[in-house]
């Protein structure tokens, strides 16, 4: 049973297991942690975006939506939650985003660091075919912005080795982020295409880059998107 007091903020609603569930203050529909967004008010005075969820203070939660966001701050929906005066910038939801954004720049260059992504075409390719075709690449990374050609063609590879080994499951196509970010990440220009190896920090960046996205096209009632395209 969900535990109805004071839903909007950081003691409800809860599981039993602990704080894995929270009530959207706009939408008003309990959704897993995960796919919220935690808000809190700096001292002073103004509204900001804790992706950590680890700032001090009462948190409200919003679906991870831009357009609620957005919402949150027209119809002044977090002065009514935290219950006093406090500055929400009407451009809160698209700073979040930039939030979002960096947070994910930051994860891929963590990953990068590690040794757990490839960038360039051929060097895809080879990452694709491998000495074990298919079973090291997590995701393949695309800039927004790319040729679709390229594109195409690496998704076809992919599909290809992965159905000629048998390989099942969900597999991720990444496009969260343009060139020009991929730049930032990877310490290099121009990048197009990378694969995302196994590890520990590509699934930070996978986490990220989905929430990044299902910030970008969640249509307030459900939670939609995903770390951009997935096949099996």
């Amino acid at each position: 049973m969900l535990a109805l007091a004071d839903p909007d903020l950081d003691n409800g609603p809860r599981t039993d297991k602990s704080a894995t569930m929270r009530m959207c203050a706009v939408s008003r529909e309990v959704r897993p942690i995960d796919q919220l967004i935690r808000f809190v008010v700096s001292p002073s005075g103004e509204v900001v975006a804790d992706l950590k969820r680890k700032l001090p203070g009462r948190g409200l939660w919003v679906s991870a939506s831009h357009r609620l966001v957005a919402e949150a701050v027209r119809r002044n929906y977090f002065g009514r939650g935290f219950k006093r005066d406090v500055r929400a910038a009407a451009t809160l939801a698209d700073d979040t985003e930039a939030l979002l954004v960096r947070s994910t720049i930051d994860a891929l260059a963590v990953a990068a660091k590690a040794g757990q992504v490839v960038s360039g075409f051929s060097k895809v390719e080879v990452a694709l075919a491998g000495p074990r075709p298919g079973t090291a690449v997590e995701a393949l990374i695309h800039a927004s912005d790319g040729a679709s050609d390229g594109i195409r063609k690496l998704d076809a590879l992919a599909r290809q080795i992965r159905g000629n080994i048998g390989k099942s499951g969900e597999f991720s196509i990444v496009a969260a982020l343009t060139s020009a970010q991929l730049d930032l990440a990877l310490g290099r220009s121009n990048v197009i295409h990378a694969a995302l190896l196994a590890g520990p920090a590509s699934k930070t960046f996978l986490s990220r880059s989905q929430i990044l996205v299902r910030y970008r096209i969640a249509d307030g009632d459900k939670t939609a998107g995903a770390a951009g395209t997935n096949f099996s």
